[in-house]
């Protein structure tokens, strides 16, 4: 079953993240585009649902939402989020105003929300860079080319090494299902 982008929901989070992220000094479109991502992929880890259901694709600086930059124009043409530019030691930092309150009852629920704020918890005062190279590390980018979508099953795959005892179990099943 394919999985349908809610854009509500994406707008919505867009300005919850936003107004929750407003005192984080390092909060900026980069960061915006992880918390998403991240709350979008633990949700479908969680529960075989995201959240917006956005399609996140490979950039440059991590995974990004397809749609982000045209829905943020579009927010900013309706008085809902303003963008403004500041200049950080070795960057221009683009971060997001939201200019209303998100609407969120009946559109969210609470574990949805819950799963958000552990995201923004996480990424909390970390830099652009360092939410980049945390995002560098998912095994979903790693794997897509420039401006592949990144599948949200990839939330699953891990390049851990096997234990022994993984090794051992996968031995056994080749063994009874080689016969």
């Amino acid at each position: 079953m394919a999985i349908q982008p809610n854009d509500r929901k994406f707008r919505e989070l867009i300005l919850y993240v936003s107004q929750r992220c407003e005192q984080d000094p390092n909060f900026g479109k980069t960061k915006l585009n992880k918390i998403l991502f991240y709350s979008d992929f633990l949700a479908y880890a969680q529960t075989g649902e995201p959240i917006t259901g956005q399609e996140y694709m490979r950039i440059q600086h991590g995974p990004g939402a397809r749609r982000l930059k045209p829905t943020l124009e579009d927010m900013q043409e309706r008085g809902e989020v303003r963008i403004k530019r500041e200049r950080k030691i070795d960057h221009d930092q683009q971060r997001v105003l939201a200019l209303r309150d998100p609407k969120l009852e009946g559109l969210f629920s609470n574990h949805q929300l819950g799963i958000v704020n552990q995201v923004i918890q996480y990424l909390w005062g970390r830099t652009n860079r360092q939410v980049s190279a945390l995002s560098h590390a998912d095994i979903g980018w790693q794997m897509a080319r420039h401006k592949e979508t990144i599948p949200y099953e990839t939330v699953f795959l891990s390049d851990r090494p096997l234990t022994e005892a993984e090794l051992e179990y996968g031995r056994q099943l080749a063994a009874e299902l080689g016969r």
